[in-house]
């Protein structure tokens, strides 16, 4: 009895917490602003309402239903669905964490060169014959194979120092509202971006976002801001009276999640400039966030009358405290995502679905087979996209596109299983959706939501002209998709199971 107490910690203020640190990321905003201004606030709110809320109190009751099994989402679909679909499903859920570590491996050049100078010099960056994006996917290359290296020894306590990095990000944070209040305040209310009635809140100043497929299509941002709810389904059984603790934290960390973007996102525009700032050709989704904080260190020194030379120095140490909390935060990140997740899967599926030598844990506890084969998987992917002939623009496009497909796919897998789930009848103590029917209807409405932003994110680029772009971003999950598909047909035939 006295051990159940003290399990169940988690109380609705924990929870909110945990919503919020799991989900919110700076990096959402300084992409949104990046891709749509001010008019971002409209697809966050929506995505949040339509999609965020939603998903988590579905979540809520698959990890509730199966709250003692280990596999994770792998656990919830194979209970829902059946085998095959769990391990496609989960095969795609793990493409979404590797196209994050080619992205990541490829941006923390650009986190280092902002912590080192103050500012992105990636792009002047070139070694013999290699220009700046060529030689930052070999720098990737080599960081991937050092990571993996270190992890499979058992050499991951690096990952520690992910907490700092989080701790340091609030604290950035708080000190971008509290220097947005300070220039907006100063400047009597006049914003660095203009605001021209309400169509500045539904119309991009970007030229890429003016269609309507455009548009659309930036739904897959506002999801990929909002995605990692899979990871708090787990937590009901450890919560005091889960049935009121988990709406009740869910309804403040959503609204405070939901509100912490749209309130960073209008802040942004008290001090960055779209056209004078964010539409420069030096300016991509890769160093979008450290332009921001120079940006706005460099405004807080005007609004408070500073000299140019002052301003310029507030703008540096901005941008190298932002580069070291996204520093410290993505190098624990990447120590723990290149066997975490792919340890997770391979745990949590049959066994006799794979190969001896990938199930085995070497002595440090490590899949180390699985981890150098993603390793050389994620390898050739930076290579092929680094070496395509890209510019640094369209490099850190193809990659930001990528990452958003491949996270916002396995939810596809998710949501269309919950009705089959609720069939089932599987005990569980948190229940939420008790009408059928609505739960249907919300069910279909999700997934439209989810499917149109994800095929309009794939279409876009063949409208633009730009095959590579559009064949990257579709890649993730199509590739992963059809070779779970191959390799669960291929495992069932040759142990002739019976699954």
């Amino acid at each position: 009895m006295v051990a159940d107490k003290q399990k169940k910690l988690i109380t609705t203020p924990t929870l909110v917490l945990m919503i919020i640190s799991t989900i919110y990321g700076f990096g959402n905003v300084s992409i949104a602003y990046a891709q749509m201004a001010y008019a971002g606030m409209f697809w966050y709110i929506l995505a949040g309402v339509c999609f965020f809320f939603p998903c988590c109190l579905m979540m809520a009751e698959y990890g509730s239903a199966f709250k003692d099994a280990k596999g994770g989402i792998y656990s919830w679909l194979a209970g829902s669905i059946g085998e095959k679909l769990a391990f496609i499903g989960t095969f795609i859920w793990l493409s979404s964490w590797i196209l994050w570590l080619v992205s990541s491996a490829s941006r923390l050049w650009i986190t280092l060169s902002a912590l080192l100078f103050g500012h992105d010099t990636t792009q002047h960056w070139h070694f013999w014959i290699f220009n700046s994006t060529e030689l930052i996917g070999i720098l990737a290359i080599l960081f991937v194979l050092l990571v993996t290296l270190l992890s499979s020894q058992g050499m991951n306590g690096i990952t520690k120092i992910s907490s700092f990095g989080g701790a340091f990000m609030i604290a950035m944070n708080a000190i971008f509202i509290l220097a947005s209040l300070v220039a907006i305040i100063a400047n009597k209310g006049v914003t660095a971006q203009p605001i021209h009635g309400v169509a500045s809140f539904f119309e991009s100043p970007n030229p890429s976002f003016k269609t309507p497929i455009a548009v659309i299509s930036f739904v897959v941002y506002a999801i990929f801001a909002y995605s990692g709810m899979e990871n708090l389904g787990g937590v009901t059984d450890s919560m005091k009276d889960p049935a009121h603790t988990f709406p009740r934290g869910l309804v403040i960390g959503s609204l405070l999640t939901i509100g912490s973007y749209v309130l960073m996102i209008l802040m942004t525009g008290f001090t960055v400039n779209y056209d004078h700032v964010i539409a420069r050709p030096n300016v991509n989704l890769g160093n979008v966030t450290y332009v921001v904080f120079d940006r706005l260190g460099y405004m807080m020194g005007v609004s408070l009358g500073f000299s140019h030379g002052i301003n310029l120095l507030l703008g540096d140490i901005f941008t190298r405290m932002i580069a070291l909390a996204g520093l410290m935060g993505m190098l624990g990140a990447m120590f723990l995502l290149v066997y975490s997740p792919i340890k997770s899967f391979i745990m949590g599926a049959n066994p006799k679905l794979w190969p001896a030598r990938v199930t085995k844990l070497n002595k440090h506890g490590m899949p180390a087979f699985a981890m150098w084969m993603q390793a050389i998987f994620i390898c050739c992917i930076i290579f092929l996209i680094s070496f395509g002939g890209s510019a640094a623009d369209a490099f850190y496009q193809i990659l930001t596109d990528m990452v958003n497909v491949s996270a916002c796919a396995p939810y596809i897998f998710l949501v269309g299983a919950f009705p089959i789930f609720q069939k089932k009848n599987i005990p569980h103590d948190f229940v939420v959706f008790k009408n059928r029917f609505w739960t249907n209807i919300l069910v279909g409405v999700v997934e439209i939501i989810v499917c149109l932003g994800i095929i309009f994110t794939c279409i876009q680029p063949i409208l633009d002209h730009d095959p590579q772009t559009a064949f990257w971003t579709a890649f993730g999950p199509i590739f992963f998709g059809i070779v779970a598909w191959l390799f669960y047909r291929h495992a069932v035939r040759k142990n002739h199971l019976n699954l």
